[in-house]
């Protein structure tokens, strides 16, 4: 993976005064690492960035079941203490239809797996429409490179885009580049702060410091990855403020409307999270099934550890 490789396969994104930085497995950018929120699961023998609809999976369910469904068993409720048994059947078995069937639609479609880095066999990997692509992370090709994006609405919007060069696996003609997570509101030091958290795992991890320096405690992995949104945790936040704001005030008048009315939306939309997040939580456990044979015995923690590149060498497809 040449940086020739990368700036050819960028072409025009690059020219004029674009600013870019290269980046190395083995070269510090002088950042501390930094999760950006695009990190979906991380544990001692690899990590995953979320991509694509992995981000939306789950959100039409816990519409449809957490607002609907809901609301469909609070009438089936009412009619059953009313003494209505055949409406409160109905109702029930609507509100069970609203939920069971967008769950079915949406974890039994495959999931768009994601950015895979795994430290066991030092590799990257990335499958898109059933082809597999993959990179050595000691010879990985990296550039954050930033840009605007201009709208009538938005006006002039700071982008910065952190993106890695790799190539088909038995198929090395055939290279890609492959985005880090969505650059929208980022700058080049928040890319290069990102890029030392993943070079921190891949080099020192899986569990670091402030720093990136190994660590045997998870303190500062736990913390960076708890920036990653919940929804469901709302509902809590809210009232955790609620009793801060009595505490501070000595209990005396510390109710403001608007935080009743975040409270009251918070509580709303709770059951909506939870089933979001549950449906993605289905899904994303079945996608695991879906990569290619080669990377799934190699996330076995008793897999092999040879890497994708020298089984194409071994293989001749491959040039040395």
């Amino acid at each position: 993976m040449s940086w020739e490789k990368l700036l050819s396969a960028l072409g025009d994104k690059l020219s004029g005064n674009v600013p870019y930085i290269a980046m190395k497995a083995d070269q510090p950018t002088g950042q501390q690492p930094m999760n950006l929120g695009d990190i979906e699961e991380q544990t001692e023998y690899y990590l995953t960035l979320q991509a694509g609809e992995r981000k939306t999976r789950g959100m039409l369910t816990g519409i449809l079941g957490g607002v609907l469904g809901v609301g469909a068993i609070f009438l089936g409720g009412m009619d059953l203490y009313n003494s209505r048994y055949a409406w409160a059947i109905g109702m029930f078995f609507v509100a069970f239809s609203i939920f069971l069937l967008p769950f079915l639609w949406e974890t039994l479609r495959p999931l768009p797996l994601p950015v895979l880095f795994n430290r066991r066999t030092r590799e990257v990997y990335f499958e898109q429409s059933g082809v597999l692509y993959h990179c050595p992370w000691d010879d990985i090709a990296a550039v954050a490179y930033q840009f605007q994006l201009v709208g009538p609405y938005t006006g002039a919007m700071r982008s910065a885009a952190l993106e890695v060069l790799m190539h088909q696996f038995k198929r090395p003609e055939r290279q890609v580049l492959v985005s880090l997570g969505l650059p929208m509101g980022k700058d080049l030091e928040l890319q290069a702060a990102f890029w030392e958290y993943l070079r921190a795992y891949m080099n020192n991890g899986p569990w670091f410091d402030e720093q990136g320096n190994h660590s045997e405690s998870d303190k500062f992995a736990r913390s960076q990855l708890s920036i990653n949104y919940k929804g469901s945790k709302n509902l809590s936040d809210e009232w955790c403020n609620l009793k801060k704001l009595h505490k501070e005030s000595g209990g005396r008048n510390y109710l403001r409307l608007s935080d009743l009315v975040m409270l009251f939306g918070a509580l709303i939309l709770h059951p909506n999270e939870l089933i979001r997040e549950y449906t993605y939580k289905v899904a994303k456990r079945r996608s695991h099934s879906s990569w290619p044979q080669v990377v799934r015995e190699r996330l076995d923690p008793n897999g092999p550890t040879e890497r994708l590149i020298d089984v194409e060498r071994n293989s001749g497809s491959l040039e040395l």
